[in-house]
């Protein structure tokens, strides 16, 4: 992996912090954003690849260096999102999870037991 990114002078986590910072002052000015694009020209398309693309990058090699799996992460992540913002209930609000009540909420000790199974299983 290091061939691949060797560009990268990985020295925090935190590095990440200010390419997102970098790919919010793109959307800074532009309100909602329809899907597509419309109205970006390819200018403002292509650097909001690059930024994406550092994001990405950056994320890729600090959970390489730490370790996690970030595929399994994301999808573990994803069970733990459904399970706490049903669809039947919660499309269409940005309402907290903890609005919906506790048969929705995903306890402290899910979520740790989670992390020690990923711990044993080398994610």
């Amino acid at each position: 992996m290091d061939g691949c990114i060797s560009f990268i002078r990985y020295t925090s986590p935190f590095q990440n912090v200010g390419e997102v910072g970098e790919l919010s002052e793109i959307f800074q000015w532009k309100g909602e954003v329809p899907k597509g694009l419309p109205g970006w020209d390819e200018a403002e398309k292509e650097h909001l690849g690059e930024e994406l693309a550092d994001v990405l990058l950056y994320l890729v090699r600090l959970s390489d260096m730490c370790g996690v799996d970030l595929g399994k992460a994301a999808l573990r992540k994803m069970e733990i999102n459904a399970r706490k913002y049903p669809v039947g209930q919660c499309k269409g609000s940005s309402k907290k999870h903890t609005h919906y009540g506790s048969t929705n909420s995903v306890s402290a000790n899910d979520n740790v037991n989670t992390m020690n199974k990923e711990h044993n299983n080398g994610v």
